[in-house]
């Protein structure tokens, strides 16, 4: 018996022989060319190829995986249309005479490397994209159709890594599993893996030897093991897991309808956290009550210039509307930290988690703030709408947003464009200084949302992006959980409401913790809503409430 550790980034127990993802080669040929025009038709034409292909991938992934993933495609779709990844090409072409075949795939290394160099790993990510889509323009002037599972029995799917395109072609039918040598929680497999529900490991590095091929393995995504050859001891073991597992999926599916209520009758609301218009049919599907955290600012990562107020208008517009009267709570603009943006020409910071970010940069540039809130006030005719800032630290910043919000209001009701006079104004919890100001703070909102993953990185001075800090990063912390606290009871003493936007939402060894705490709201991705209906409706916060105060005075033995 042979284990092997990876990261589980999909949970459900997958058992089969291992396969190796066969790729397709493409083999790059290189020549000189006379008619440079010409070759440009060519690439224009595998171009307009591939982004018909990319449609059709899209529709494909709508109707398997939802709106989430289909928008991977569309994205892609975008890139390969863009005017620099184009006008490089074309310089290649046309002044260095190059074939259509290699000025693709040196544009795609260029681009490639210039996005791995970036500091944020969002444009980090691109890099892995721009080779793909480049990859399926030089299929298509090689007249290459792509690899697969030359199986005919279901497999465990072990590769380097797979594109989202990869991903969404391959016959799910044959799947049981994914392993891949590189990767990460936030890579495409991963995001597909779990939107279909697949198990899926990722980060096994060299460990998967090419000679395993074939033989018997289960993948556990919950704990990141893949076993080779498992003895009947753990093969009895991990097959009841599976099956505790898919018992409890079954169970989740009639809680669907049924109301977050604990044992002792107290209510609290499940919502979702999404990043786009096109996420929205998750949360409907999923059950969610509402949407507690829209991510604004993936309308501006996903353009190559400012969004415009008819741009980000639609897009708010579409949401409250699709949400039908529920509860929409907008974050407004977070740029900075670890999402950067090029056109944003900000400054080169030494520590940008804590420099030009977020509700910071819209007060210092406000015609970039001024459009998002007349954006968001105009959309708010059509739904129940709350906005919320984040990063905040201070009284001043609050007010100095509600007094735009106050203009922007005037300016609207001046030009006779209809809002709503019943917009709930909060903010993020994220800073300790935010934390421990929370009773001052509550008095200039409505409500509050705490956003653990920033708070637990600024409490415990923990980069949350670094992996190799492992335990010393603990959002379990009792300093956290009595910031948390501190902020909660802040809240209800001034008449305002308190909810958690950040990951710690959806861990449910947290749940009866939160539930104690008196949190009004725990908004989570929306795969996440049934199982958390399923804690609250075990948690009776009578007998957990005690515990409580206990656990957070009792000493703390470190991790």
């Amino acid at each position: 018996m042979i284990t092997i550790q990876g990261k589980g980034v999909s949970a459900g127990v997958g058992v089969g022989p291992l396969y190796y993802y066969r790729r397709a080669t493409t083999e790059i040929k290189r020549y000189t060319v006379e008619d440079t025009g010409a070759e440009w038709h060519r690439f224009k034409g595998a171009q307009t190829g591939a982004v018909e292909q990319l449609g059709q991938l899209a529709e494909q992934a709508r109707a398997e995986a939802g709106d989430e993933a289909a928008m991977l495609f569309e994205t892609h779709q975008m890139m390969a249309e863009d005017l620099d990844y184009e006008e490089a090409i074309e310089d290649r072409i046309t002044n260095q005479k190059m074939n259509a075949e290699a000025a693709v795939a040196d544009t795609a290394e260029q681009f490639a490397e210039m996005f791995a160099a970036m500091d944020d790993s969002y444009m980090q990510a691109r890099a892995a994209d721009v080779k793909d889509v480049s990859q399926r323009i030089l299929s298509i002037l090689c007249g290459v159709v792509q690899g697969g599972i030359a199986s005919d029995v279901p497999v465990l799917l072990a590769a380097d890594d797979l594109a989202p395109s990869e991903t969404i072609q391959l016959d799910k039918t044959k799947i049981l599993g994914f392993i891949t040598a590189g990767g990460s929680g936030s890579s495409h497999t991963a995001i597909l893996a779990r939107t279909m529900g697949i198990p899926a490991i990722v980060g096994v590095g060299d460990a998967l030897k090419p000679e395993y091929e074939g033989r018997q393995a289960i993948a556990d995504g919950s704990t990141g093991a893949l076993v080779v050859d498992p003895d009947d001891d753990t093969r009895a073991r991990l097959l009841k897991k599976r099956e505790e597992q898919q018992r409890l999926q079954r169970l989740l599916e009639t809680l669907k309808g049924q109301t977050n209520v604990t044992k002792d009758g107290k209510t609290i609301r499940i919502y979702c956290n999404i990043g786009s218009p096109e996420d929205v049919h998750a949360v409907q599907v999923n059950d969610g009550g509402g949407i507690g955290l829209f991510r604004s600012e993936f309308l501006y990562l996903n353009s190559s210039t400012f969004p415009t107020e008819d741009e980000q208008y639609a897009a708010y517009k579409q949401v409250l509307s699709d949400m039908d009267g529920k509860e929409v709570i907008i974050r407004t603009l977070d740029i900075g930290a670890d999402k950067q943006i090029g056109y944003f020409d900000l400054p080169k910071e030494d520590n940008p988690a804590m420099g030009m970010r977020a509700l910071r940069l819209c007060l210092t540039r406000p015609e970039i703030f001024r459009t998002q809130l007349r954006a968001l006030f105009r959309a708010s005719a059509y739904g129940k709408l709350g906005i919320m800032f984040p990063m905040v630290t201070s009284v001043w910043e609050v007010r100095e947003a509600k007094k735009l919000c106050e203009e922007v209001k005037r300016d609207l009701k001046h030009e006779g464009i209809p809002y709503s006079e019943d917009v709930q104004i909060g903010i993020m919890i994220e800073t300790p200084a935010a934390a421990v100001n929370s009773d001052r703070l509550a008095k200039e909102v409505d409500f509050f949302s705490i956003g653990t993953n920033d708070l637990t990185q600024y409490t415990l001075a923990c980069d949350r992006q670094n992996n190799d800090l492992g335990r010393f990063y603990d959002p379990h912390h009792p300093a956290v959980l009595r910031l948390i606290k501190l902020v909660v009871d802040n809240a209800h003493k001034n008449g305002i409401w308190a909810g958690i936007c950040g990951e710690l939402g959806a861990d449910l060894a947290l749940t009866e913790t939160f539930l104690a705490m008196g949190l009004d709201e725990l908004s989570v991705t929306p795969r996440a809503v049934l199982p958390l209906r399923n804690a609250v409706r075990m948690t009776d916060t009578r007998e957990s409430a005690e515990r409580l105060l206990a656990e957070l005075d009792a000493d703390y033995t470190a991790r």
